[in-house]
């Protein structure tokens, strides 16, 4: 993952450990678990919880782990390859509750026969959660690589109450 652009972070503590949020100043640019697979490093921007994009994804997420928040509304910039930003926009169509395979978002993005790089792309998604790449599961309903780890991806699945269907 290239270092997103960050011209300010904070840090927000969840039940899952603690999570990093950069944003730009139009949007929200990553959302990372402390040693998360790809993780960039660490950015030099000032931490800031009073950002408006960091304030509004952190109360956001907030909900989320509460339960009281399906769907997120946020000012997204994540910074990838236009094959990445396409794969992480289908991403944003599963919806909560929902579940996918790297197959049908290969099909999604009009290539069928690209599931090795949607699974790539999948993996070096910058905003965990917010953009749902927990809810991309083997064909067979497995489940498969999760770049903050399977215990997360399977807790968050377990939150949003499709945990049963993946494991069907």
């Amino acid at each position: 993952m290239t270092h997103p652009p960050c011209t300010a972070q904070g840090r927000l503590d969840t039940p899952l450990g603690p999570l990093t949020l950069w944003a730009s100043e139009t949007g929200l640019s990553a959302v990372l678990f402390d040693a998360q697979k790809h993780h960039p490093g660490a950015s030099n921007a000032p931490l800031a919880p009073q950002h408006p994009h960091i304030a509004r994804a952190a109360q956001q997420l907030a909900e989320y782990f509460e339960g009281r928040r399906r769907h997120f509304e946020l000012a997204l910039d994540p910074q990838g390859t236009p094959f990445q930003l396409q794969v992480w926009q289908a991403l944003l169509q599963i919806g909560c509750g929902e579940l996918s395979s790297y197959g049908a978002v290969a099909r999604q993005v009009g290539r069928p026969a690209a599931v090795r790089a949607v699974g790539a792309a999948v993996g070096r998604n910058p905003l965990s959660i917010v953009v749902p790449c927990h809810r991309v599961v083997g064909s067979s309903g497995a489940l498969t690589g999760y770049a903050g780890g399977l215990d997360r991806k399977r807790a968050l699945l377990a939150l949003e109450g499709s945990l049963s269907a993946a494991l069907a």
